[in-house]
């Protein structure tokens, strides 16, 4: 949706949650020294200050990264792409998923991002320097036409804004899709959980069809300001890497601590 900006939510725990296991998976599948392709259906513009007026005026990233940061182990690849990002673009910096992408993938592999909206599209092509293909199109239709990709080992992370209602019945179909002509790629949806768990009806329908290797992580956290509609964040991954549940476990633990 064309109205939606991260630049209001970047860093909270949401997006600690999504980061830190995106990081973990990307790390995993590095370790192998075969290419992948990494695309990203809603990649927003990449890089973040959470010194802006935007930023500042939720605050959300002070529940977030602001608080859970300093819990994480140096080592997590998460932690290293902050660091690595802080110290090119200052301490106020904040890397969202294609930025971490960018950090942690090789030459060898590709990289392709879409974002529709026109500010954060080129905000995004500034913040990625050249690193990988940013595409100004629909997400869903450029998944679409990259599967199977080239290198056909990788990821797609799917991580609308859910201000499309339509977005929680399509998500199931569409992940069936993607599966059915790439039946080897890691698909990870982000979801949100809200007040509201409008959320489940989609859940249930992602476990009813029958997709390989899945697993599904929510953490729980308060609201970061009065009013506000979510209380934790979701992630269901089709062909999970090994190890993934017990690395997501521990990113729970740092949430509960």
């Amino acid at each position: 949706m064309l109205s939606y900006q991260h630049l209001y939510h970047a860093g909270n725990p949401a997006d600690v949650h999504k980061h830190a296991i995106l990081a973990w998976m990307l790390g995993r599948l590095t370790e192998k020294p075969k290419p992948l392709t990494y695309v990203e259906t809603h990649a927003g513009r990449g890089l973040y200050d959470l010194s802006s007026a935007e930023a500042v005026k939720t605050g959300e990233a002070k529940a977030g990264v602001g608080r859970l940061l300093s819990k994480f182990d140096p080592a997590h690849p998460y932690s290293a792409v902050i660091e690595a990002v802080r110290t090119a673009h200052g301490a106020a910096s904040y890397p969202g998923s294609p930025a971490i992408a960018g950090q942690l993938l090789r030459d060898a592999d590709r990289i392709h991002l879409a974002e529709l909206h026109p500010q954060e599209h080129a905000a995004l092509r500034k913040a990625m320097e050249g690193r990988g293909r940013v595409h100004r199109a629909d997400g869903f239709e450029l998944a679409m036409s990259l599967c199977p990709p080239d290198p056909r080992r990788g990821l797609v992370l799917i991580d609308p804004s859910y201000e499309i209602k339509a977005d929680y019945e399509r998500l199931p179909r569409f992940i069936r899709q993607v599966n059915r002509v790439w039946n080897v790629g890691v698909i990870v949806l982000w979801y949100p959980v809200l007040r509201e768990a409008v959320h489940l009806e989609m859940l249930t329908a992602l476990q009813l069809a029958g997709l390989p290797g899945t697993f599904r992580h929510e953490v729980r956290f308060p609201p970061v300001r009065p009013g506000h509609r979510m209380i934790g964040s979701g992630l269901f991954v089709v062909n999970a890497p090994y190890g993934l549940k017990e690395a997501a476990d521990e990113v729970a633990a740092l949430f509960a601590g």
